[in-house]
């Protein structure tokens, strides 16, 4: 893809390297390779969560040519139709009935198959929360709640999933274990800093190495509040997960099949034909999202002003998952609050400009997968009597962002490879 920064604007270049980041991980495109024969005798049998679990069933169909059986879980507003596959839309990231059921009906699909059978588990990011089957002696709500709090708390995605891991009857290995003694090959579209398998969607299909221990150490380092019968629970190792080197995990298999530094080495590609040097800075930064953008904000300034690391113009990619730790009462979310934190550590930087943004098409709770800013925003701004600071320190990136016109909206996008963020210095 060829495309020309002085035709397109810096703006448009910024929102073409964001869509191509996107296309790089479509489940049309990144699932096949990656799928297995059909077994010789017994049945293949699809399962699976997350944000693009439609769309990756969809296109298991399409291979194999032919309606499949099984069941995924999709969050609202993803599904696409299949043919065999059933979907079920449940909400994210505060978990519903919707999946509650939909993971009690997949448990069941999984213990129903025998060793003839193949189990094939199509997972990406947002499967945690539409896996949502607590575990014996754990009440829906009150893990909802508990994932609630963990979402404000600023945890990172790993102590979370650790939490969630062991409050769940399906994650942690436990839907493999359960799948036991079919094969189960599991396809992944990494959301998670590090691509750890264990960490997306919490891992039903994969060995667990943490502890119901650890899961206590998160959740009071944040002081997430939760009933007597839970800790005490934790405490005795009575919701321990699936360890590795488990007997019922022999014929698992898992496979990455999109990940965050496949989809910015995409955007690179791009940026380079447009006549940038591109540099990828990590696909796996994590931290604050205001401190993210304060840190990053200074990498630009130094390449601006002195030409180090880098020379301009080139663009700077990152990728990862921030967290907000949630002070204010504004509308989130992480990649519009780093967003706004770069742009009041620029100062209106003449020659700088960003964009951020969920690739899933979801910033937080929004249908909204992030924004587009130049020099001018805070002048924009303040010429509507908007304080940025004061935006900031309300969480509200996106009511900022809505206000100056700026927002990336796309709709669904079907896959999820975690945050996208580019700074353009020309």
């Amino acid at each position: 893809m060829t495309v020309s920064e002085e035709t397109t604007g810096p703006e448009q270049l910024l929102r073409q390297l964001f869509d191509v980041a996107v296309s790089a991980a479509q489940p049309d495109s990144c699932v096949p390779p990656f799928l297995p024969s059909e077994p010789a005798q017994g049945r293949l049998v699809v399962i699976g969560a997350g944000k693009a679990s439609a769309a990756m069933a969809r296109a298991a169909e399409t291979f194999y040519g032919r309606p499949l059986d099984g069941l995924v879980v999709t969050r609202y507003g993803h599904a696409v139709p299949c043919e065999g596959v059933e979907i079920v839309e449940a909400s994210h990231p505060v978990p519903d009935n919707a999946g509650r059921e939909a993971a009690r009906r997949i448990l069941d699909l999984a213990e129903g198959l025998t060793a003839d059978d193949t189990a094939l588990c199509l997972i990406s990011g947002g499967g945690s929360a539409l896996l949502s089957l607590p575990a014996d002696g754990v009440s829906f709500e009150e893990k909802s709640e508990i994932n609630r709090a963990l979402l404000k708390s600023g945890a990172s995605i790993g102590e979370m999933n650790t939490v969630r891991r062991h409050l769940s009857a399906v994650k942690g290995g436990r839907l493999a274990a359960a799948c036991h003694p079919a094969r189960v090959v599991t396809l992944l579209i990494s959301d998670v800093p590090g691509d750890d398998p264990g960490v997306i969607a919490s891992g039903p299909t994969v060995a667990d190495p943490t502890t119901c221990a650890d899961a206590l150490t998160v959740i009071d380092r944040y002081g997430i509040r939760v009933s007597g019968a839970v800790r005490t629970a934790l405490d005795a190792g009575a919701l321990e997960t699936v360890k590795p080197g488990d007997p019922r995990l022999a014929q698992a298999e898992t496979h990455l099949v999109a990940t965050p530094q496949a989809s910015l080495e995409a955007a690179a590609e791009v940026a380079r034909a447009a006549g940038f040097d591109a540099h990828i800075l990590g696909d796996a930064l994590e931290g604050e999202a205001r401190d993210v953008g304060t840190l990053l904000a200074g990498i630009a300034r130094q390449v601006a002003s002195r030409g180090q690391p880098f020379a301009a113009p080139c663009v700077l990619l990152s990728g990862g998952e921030t967290t907000v730790t949630v002070h204010g009462t504004g509308r989130g979310g992480r990649n519009v609050e780093y967003l706004l934190s770069l742009a009041i550590a620029l100062g209106g930087l003449d020659r700088v400009h960003a964009i951020a943004g969920d690739t899933d098409g979801v910033d937080g709770a929004e249908e909204v997968a992030g924004a587009v800013i130049g020099p001018d925003v805070l002048d924009r701004a303040r010429a509507l009597g908007i304080s940025p600071a004061a935006r900031l320190d309300d969480n509200d990136g996106h009511g900022f962002f809505e206000a100056l016109d700026v927002q990336v909206v796309t709709g669904p996008t079907l896959t999820n490879v975690n945050d996208f963020r580019a700074i353009l210095i020309r």
